[in-house]
């Protein structure tokens, strides 16, 4: 059984072949620092690319930081292939992060165990009926998502059907499998989760409010900027307290473990009801990503945060 220690062969895993691998790559360089920071200065930067099981060999890597985003390495790909290896991998295991990584799968699960979720149906674009689909049964606006990827890539906010085979086009790029999703106007807001100690830790509440964008797509996530941070979120404390609590039960319920963060929409019609819009087991560690600053506020560095994480593959 691998144990940990400031001697153990790290490598911290990042780039990749997603979308994302720009994300990826700011995420790893800074939880690569924060390793040599805390003392672990056995450790390396390897860009996972389909050369990654050699190179794990090669390093003789014996503990996985896992900091890719998007496809391979937040579906279950990176997880499967550490365990095969042998090697501990940071975060979550195959199963949490296949599923998660399918927006369609986490919402069947997470409506299965009674918490909110947006009314949406799933197209297969591969199908002629796909070219061909009707949302009649949903409500415009609506969200046109590719399944399986994160960041808002291939997203798009379609407000009248003529928009909507457009939509779905650009969602296919990215991803065969599209959802499209009653779209409601209100508070975007995330809550991450992360173990202390073996224990899941929930953060304060995180409100996001695009400066110049109507909904919170990829350049307000990654354009310095271009959010206003709120935190703790303006929200009622009853509020808070359901929204934290919602977000625990769906993190145990798609089988996560180590760390989360889960984005919920508040609706502006109503203030004390929300929706769960999707689930992320590799959040973002860049300078500006949301789970390092929401445990700031909870008195939490970022490289103990790092230290935290990294501890997750071991337990």
């Amino acid at each position: 059984m691998t144990t940990l220690s400031k001697q153990s062969r790290i490598g911290v895993l990042y780039g990749g072949l997603s979308s994302e691998r720009e994300v990826s790559l700011r995420s790893g360089k800074n939880c690569f620092e924060a390793l040599q920071r805390l003392g672990y200065t056995n450790c390396v930067l390897i860009d996972a690319g389909r050369d990654i099981a050699q190179k794990l060999v090669d390093e003789k890597i014996e503990i996985a930081y896992n900091a890719l985003h998007g496809k391979y390495g937040e579906d279950g790909c990176i997880q499967g292939l550490t365990s095969i290896l042998g090697i501990p991998c940071t975060g979550n295991g195959v199963a949490a992060s296949a599923i998660t990584m399918d927006k369609a799968h986490t919402k069947a699960i997470l409506k299965d165990a009674g918490l909110p979720v947006l009314p949406s149906i799933n197209v297969n674009m591969a199908h002629k009926n796909g070219k061909l689909c009707s949302v009649s049964t949903l409500n415009y606006p609506v969200m046109v998502k590719p399944m399986g990827e994160g960041s808002s890539v291939g997203m798009s906010k379609v407000d009248t059907p003529d928009k909507l085979q457009s939509a779905l086009a650009l969602a296919a790029k990215h991803d065969q499998h599209v959802m499209v999703e009653e779209f409601i106007k209100g508070k975007s807001i995330t809550v991450g989760v992360f173990d202390r100690d073996g224990v899941p830790t929930v953060t304060p509440i995180l409100e996001l409010r695009p400066v110049s964008s109507e909904w919170y797509d990829y350049e307000a996530k990654y354009t310095a900027g271009a959010t206003e941070f709120i935190l703790p979120a303006e929200l009622p404390e009853d509020v808070t307290k359901k929204i934290q609590e919602t977000t625990l039960a769906a993190h145990k319920a798609v089988g996560c473990h180590g760390l989360s963060r889960i984005d919920f929409m508040v609706d502006a019609a109503d203030n004390g009801r929300f929706y769960i819009l999707e689930i992320n087991t590799v959040p973002g560690m860049t300078d500006i990503s949301d789970l390092p600053a929401q445990a700031k506020a909870m008195g939490v560095g970022y490289d103990e945060l790092v230290e935290y994480i990294l501890k997750t593959a071991i337990l």
